[in-house]
């Protein structure tokens, strides 16, 4: 007898998933055929932006090989069309190099490419911080101690990457400037903070020397 229960069960079963699917079939063929399109969407969008970032890094490689061969302009050029062009990864650094391209030709321009990614809140704080660290190179070399300054004290604190280099660049710009007893800020940072590299305070205790020698003269 239980097996003869177990028969119509089974059957009144069948029936009701029947009635279900002749009801919500539909339904469920096409929720099953969205999730395959999302599937195969998902994969290829992957397949394309690998496609895109293998284009870039194709871009960016033949851009510093020009670079290396001392075809600055056209190197600049590529740069510069790969930071409009290229995939996010490498928008960035292309920027970077075309500025340091630029440099070559034209420092004053290289100098506000370079305050340009600075400000640009997209990049990270710690490539704006290295921008503004090129940029400020280049004013110092110019002579531009007001500008180099500015640039370069927000890199000075204790939480920024670059803090052991700006300091150094303050003490620098200040000393190229005739300005070395407004350096004494920067100088004392240098020489309390226990992470600062060796190479960097020789380098501030020779200018200190200098700037006393200068003075004694």
């Amino acid at each position: 007898m239980s097996d003869i229960f177990q028969e119509v069960d089974e059957e009144v079963r069948r029936e009701q998933l029947k009635q279900l699917w002749d009801r919500y079939g539909h339904f469920f063929a096409a929720a099953a055929i969205l999730v395959l399109a999302g599937i195969g969407g998902w994969r290829g969008y992957e397949w394309w932006q690998a496609r895109l970032a293998a284009q870039s890094g194709a871009a960016f490689e033949s851009a510093a090989t020009m670079a290396e061969a001392g075809k600055h302009s056209e190197a600049e050029t590529a740069f510069t069309k790969l930071a409009s062009d290229g995939t996010a990864s490498y928008r960035s650094l292309a920027r970077m190099r075309a500025a340091a391209e630029l440099a070559a030709a034209d420092p004053k321009a290289a100098a506000a490419a370079y305050e340009a990614i600075a400000v640009d809140g997209a990049v990270g704080r710690d490539l704006a911080d290295l921008a503004a660290l090129r940029a400020s190179e280049i004013l110092i070399d110019q002579g531009a101690f007001g500008e180099a300054r500015k640039l370069l004290e927000p890199l000075a604190g204790n939480d920024r990457t670059f803090r052991h280099s700006a300091r150094e660049f303050l003490v620098l710009a200040a000393w190229r400037a005739g300005e070395m007893a407004l350096a004494k800020p920067w100088i004392d940072m240098i020489m309390t903070d226990l992470q600062t590299p060796a190479a960097t305070r020789a380098r501030v205790e020779m200018l200190v020397a200098l700037s006393g020698n200068q003075h004694k003269g």
